[in-house]
């Protein structure tokens, strides 16, 4: 019995180079002394220097700021662009950015109607039932302001701020989006890849450059931006400490595997979904992300344990969850295997969310990408069948240029040469031009003076070419190689004894008895059929 490999072994063997990246980070860009009622209030009082506590007071500084995107946008010809419903945001901005005819800048701002966290008055009354506003959490549909930018540096990002105090923003940046500017500075020839590298120069140079993109570097492109951007807090109040911080929403850690035969990656993909639709038990969750899984009692570990494979028109994609943390694996644009762990909560993690704890977090995001292919299994590599349908099956150009046709499974001729293979892998001294016609002559229904000796020759090229047999150095005469023995042997049991059977059980009109085949089919053919009648599809 064959034990199985992991997947790292098996995609080893077809893997030209790899990229380890952050990919794309959704960063909560927030004022750490205003977080709560009583900090409003005290920068309400002691700060802007008004005796009632009242959110009133605030509407003024959110006028201004909204006055201040507007008019930035009027004097550095920004369009504005009010996004709609169900519009995609991204593919606004690739149509600007395909527009931009400079190194760096804002490309438009854009305008959304979004819930958000906010701050109101609430009418309250003293212990002498005296009223007075203070100030509560609230959650309201208020206008957010998208900056599209161009950064030298980071390429593609946005800053999207809350026009209601305390102005909170949202940074949104791609790691691979960097790797490609800081690769291009450096002239480090790459094709670009969607969002990654199809092909590289020197891909250890970029893995460095990867690697170099730090906490330090994502925190100094903020402050570039919320000095070069309308700003809702004035220097007055920066000076005094109102400073925005950022912590961690989401971030995406990917490797990228690109593969020697791309064609055969969705084959080698679609085998390790067959092969490991159990990776969602708590057992293997656990190997994956080297935690604890706690499945029952008070105790237990939060969230759903599944595999789940989705589907996005034929191109499928296995997910497995642990609490608010995904891992996403794909072929990537028919070329590349990705695996991406996206991390939504690091409490999950047992880390606090502030930026410096990304050094922490990139080790357990790559790691679990790592764990996942050395968790999933692989009964075989079924590249390696691929390239052996390929050899035998298609057509080979030679070195000279000359196309030599394959043998097609279902072509009549070519199933007749690999029968006649079986036979003569029992004869030791080989067999002859004459000895092929004579064998393959009743297998096609002619007598062997109907196969001339240029046709038999031009069959023993193919199956030269193909490797199936070899000429004995020195004669006439040829055998068969162990591959030849191997896939005669198979693809004829294939062809005639599942295949032709097969096919006869499904087409046969009026059988003896029903083939379990049949049934099964028939069966599905009236559950498929059903289902659209009840859902009102059929015509």
């Amino acid at each position: 019995m064959t034990l199985p490999r992991s997947a790292a072994d098996v995609l080893a063997r077809h893997v030209l180079f790899e990229i380890e990246s952050i990919d794309r980070m959704y960063l909560n860009v927030y004022q750490p002394r205003l977080q709560h009622a009583r900090a409003v209030a005290g920068f309400i009082r002691h700060h802007l220097g008004f005796p009632a506590v009242s959110s009133a007071v605030l509407a003024p500084i959110s006028e201004a700021f909204v006055t201040a995107i507007k008019t930035f946008a009027r004097q550095k010809q920004v369009p504005i662009v009010d996004f709609v419903k169900g519009q995609r945001k991204d593919d606004v901005m690739h149509e600007y950015l395909a527009q931009f005819d400079r190194q760096e800048g804002v490309l438009f701002i854009g305008r959304a109607q979004e819930k958000t966290g906010v701050f109101r008055t609430e009418k309250r009354r003293g212990a002498d039932g005296t009223p007075y506003p203070w100030i509560v959490r609230a959650t309201a549909m208020v206008n957010h302001w998208y900056f599209y930018c161009l950064d030298e540096d980071f390429g593609p990002l946005f800053l999207k701020f809350s026009s209601y105090f305390p102005y909170t923003a949202k940074l949104c940046i791609n790691g691979n989006e960097y790797a490609k500017r800081q690769a291009a500075k450096a002239g480090i020839a790459f094709t670009a890849l969607d969002n990654g590298f199809a092909a590289c120069e020197d891909p250890a140079a970029v893995q460095a450059i990867c690697d170099r993109l730090s906490a330090e570097k994502i925190d100094a492109l903020l402050r570039k931006w919320l000095a070069l951007l309308p700003h809702p807090f004035t220097l007055a109040d920066q000076d005094t400490g109102y400073r925005y911080d950022i912590s961690i929403l989401q971030a995406e850690f990917s490797l990228t595997q690109m593969l020697n035969r791309p064609v055969d990656g969705r084959i080698f993909f679609e085998q390790v979904i067959r092969d490991n639709l159990d990776l969602g038990r708590p057992d293997q969750v656990s190997l994956i992300f080297d935690r604890r899984i706690i499945t029952k009692g008070r105790y237990a570990t939060p969230g759903r344990f599944r595999t789940r494979v989705i589907t996005d028109g034929v191109t499928p994609s296995l997910h497995i969850d642990y609490k608010n943390t995904r891992i996403k694996q794909y072929h990537k644009l028919g070329r590349a295997l990705r695996t991406e762990t996206t991390i939504n909560d690091t409490r999950d993690f047992r880390l606090g969310r502030r930026l410096h704890n990304l050094p922490a977090l990139r080790r357990i995001g790559f790691t679990a990408n790592r764990r996942l292919l050395r968790v999933q299994t692989l009964s075989h590599d079924p590249a390696n069948g691929a390239t052996a349908i390929r050899a035998t099956c298609h057509p080979v150009t030679t070195n000279t240029g000359t196309r030599v046709a394959g043998l097609r499974l279902t072509d009549p001729r070519a199933h007749a040469l690999l029968t006649t293979l079986c036979q003569f892998r029992l004869q030791p001294a080989g067999f002859t031009n004459h000895d092929l016609r004579h064998h393959l002559a009743p297998l096609l229904g002619y007598t062997p003076d109907q196969i001339t000796t240029s046709q038999a020759s031009y069959d023993l090229r193919r199956l030269r070419t193909h490797d199936l047999i070899i000429r004995i150095r020195g004669t006439h005469r040829y055998q068969v190689t162990d591959a030849g023995l191997h896939h005669a042997l198979f693809l004829t049991r294939l062809h005639d004894r599942f295949l032709r059977t097969g096919l006869a059980e499904l087409s046969d009109p009026d059988p003896p008895t029903p083939s379990p085949l049949r049934t099964a089919t028939r069966a599905y053919q009236t559950a498929l059929d059903d289902l659209a009648q009840r859902a009102a599809l059929a015509a």
